[in-house]
């Protein structure tokens, strides 16, 4: 064993002692009480907000040619009308990504980045990578001193993808004009969009910095404070970029104007961040990995994306036959011991540009790995993290967006995007009005674990160039007969992974439909810490049965997270279900 890995796992260890020594055990009792208050809240909460626009409520979507599901009703609505007119998923993607982007800035928005799993009508796949990448200045130890500057101000800034990663997917597949693709984005920017609850409880969040910041305040507090529910929100700065965009196209981003008030921006931020960084940028094409899950094909992405993760986890549950045990307290502790695994898996995936370990991924997504693992499950009791082999752990990211489109030909995009923490590096571009976002704390900082207790991972250290490791799991599935099925994908950092897995299970294994799939309690289990969260109205019964192996249980309330997953199911009839998550107040549109 070399001295780093002796070090690594010595803080393992210390840190697990400290936090065992820290927990405190959320009672079932405890669990049932948040339910009922948070259900009565939540729904007088919404019934004042939403008043008799009930199709405003989050709900099952039905459709018969195609459906948009994104976190915002309007930006559903912006991806249908592109469908409407003769788009395709890529353009519906594109158009409902930008507009997203306006409103929930604090997840997204084209001073981010992300990745993109096309289907073509013709069943083909494609994977486009436009994550962040480290400038050229970028080095291994430039956090060591002060991790926070990963976090907030110019340094923390990676070059943005998304621009460049939607000029890539609508190069190859679009079929509508560019400048289309921003009318509804422009349109939001420019003439504005109503708070939301979920807007306002992020302005709640960061009211301390906003108000002081004049960007941030001349957006989000025109009146000193930050705005509350119903305020209207005009961006119109960004509404201009965006119609530059548009017109001029991406070039204007990346070597123009553009570029030039981004960099010297973030320069003025303390940033490390170039035109020739900007101008060298390239979104890529990434291979798409599968395995098989109860005889459907299930697609999703390479790293630097967790897909290998995903698939690793549906091949060691399989042959549990969940879909005859349905959710039990067993079911769900094989579920957690499979995520354990997944997430020690994961510390070994990186940009593949720079670690060569295409062996190592290949087996990680075998069936036979898997039936290898699944012998190292114990059905009574859980392990402490070492026992499944880790190779240390990175940062994750807090605000992210997914999106999900299916078209009238079967085409399909699962989409995720994210400028990372909450309004990522925290300082706008005067000029422009792009959010940057703070990616370079998505990489691993040498000795030093992240917020949600995660080492750092040498396969995920700062490089110039390289792209961080992400949770993003975007994922489409394809019936036995190889027709499009299922589109789906999350958001909410560590819990990406397993919000999608959930939905997968919630429809495949426990035969509820999209919304009750995506709707329904989840469960989260991310490694270190030791310890199975779970949300508010989890149930009771399982969660006993889980901690009396062994688990520690903690309510996800408590760590202030949520996660976040569209949906979208077709059906052998033609029949389309799309939902979106009514965690973030989400309504899918169809027709």
């Amino acid at each position: 064993m070399s001295t780093r890995d002796e070090e690594t796992q010595s803080l393992l260890r210390n840190t697990q002692k400290k936090s065992n020594g820290k927990k405190v055990l959320i009672t079932i009792s405890a669990a049932l009480v948040f339910l009922s208050v948070g259900v009565v809240m939540t729904l007088l909460h919404r019934e004042a907000f939403f008043s008799d626009r009930s199709e405003d409520l989050p709900h099952l979507v039905v459709g018969k040619k195609g459906a948009v599901a994104v976190e915002l009703k309007e930006c559903s609505d912006a991806g249908l009308s592109i469908l409407k007119k003769g788009g395709n998923a890529v353009d519906s993607a594109i158009a409902s990504a930008l507009c997203i982007g306006v409103v929930n800035s604090f997840a997204t928005g084209i001073g981010g980045g992300g990745f993109m799993l096309i289907r073509s009508p013709n069943g083909t796949y494609e994977h486009i990578d436009f994550r962040e990448t480290a400038p050229a200045a970028a080095f291994k130890d430039m956090f060591v001193k002060d991790p926070m500057a990963a976090q907030v101000g110019g340094l923390s800034v990676g070059v943005p993808g998304e621009i460049r990663g939607f000029e890539l997917a609508h190069q190859r597949h679009g079929r509508l004009p560019w400048k289309d693709l921003f009318t509804s984005a422009i349109h939001v920017a420019e003439d504005g969009f109503k708070v939301t609850d979920l807007l306002y409880s992020k302005l709640v969040k960061s009211k301390s910095w906003i108000e002081k910041s004049p960007g941030f305040a001349k957006v989000y507090a025109p009146s000193g404070v930050i705005a509350v529910p119903g305020d209207l929100i005009k961006r119109p700065t960004l509404g201009t970029t965006l119609r530059k965009i548009a017109l001029e196209g991406p070039d204007v981003f990346y070597k123009g104007a553009i570029a030039e008030t981004i960099v010297n921006a973030t320069q003025a931020a303390g940033g490390i961040l170039t035109l020739q960084d900007m101008e060298n940028y390239r979104a890529l094409i990434r291979p798409t990995i599968h395995t098989y899950y109860r005889g459907r094909k299930v697609i999703t992405t390479a790293g630097p994306t967790s897909g290998p993760a995903l698939l690793s986890v549906l091949n060691i549950i399989e042959p549990f036959f969940f879909n005859i045990t349905g959710p039990t307290g067993l079911t769900m502790h094989r579920f957690v011991e499979a995520l354990k695994y997944g997430f020690a898996f994961r510390t070994e995936i990186s940009d593949p540009d720079f670690i060569k370990n295409d062996d190592r991924m290949e087996q990680i997504i075998s069936k036979e790995w898997a039936d290898i693992v699944r012998k190292n499950i114990s059905d009574n009791l859980t392990h402490d993290p070492l026992y499944y082999e880790p190779k240390y752990e990175n940062n994750d990211p807090h605000g992210t967006m997914h999106l999900s489109v299916v078209d009238k030909d079967d085409g399909a995009v699962s989409l995720t995007s994210t400028v990372n923490l909450m309004f990522g590096a925290k300082f706008m571009d005067p000029v422009s009005g792009v959010i940057l976002n703070d990616e370079l704390d998505d990489f691993s900082i040498p000795g030093v674990p992240n917020n949600f207790g995660l080492f750092p991972s040498a396969y995920n250290y700062i490089e110039p160039f390289k792209r961080p490791l992400s949770t993003i799991t975007p994922t489409i599935i394809e019936d036995g007969n190889r027709q499009l099925e299922l589109v789906v994908g999350g958001s909410g950092g560590s819990q990406i992974l397993t919000a999608t897995l959930n939905v997968i299970l919630n429809t495949y294994d426990f035969k509820q439909n999209i919304f009750e799939a995506v709707k329904a309690p989840r469960i989260h289990h991310q490694l270190i810490p030791n310890e199975v969260q779970f949300e508010t109205g989890y149930d009771a019964t399982i969660l006993e049965d889980l901690q009396n192996k062994g688990h520690v249980l903690r309510n996800l309330e408590e760590t202030g997270t949520v996660s976040a997953s569209q949906a979208i199911r077709r059906f052998e009839n033609g029949t389309v279900h799309a939902a979106s998550d009514p965690r973030k107040q989400g309504v899918a549109a169809a027709y």
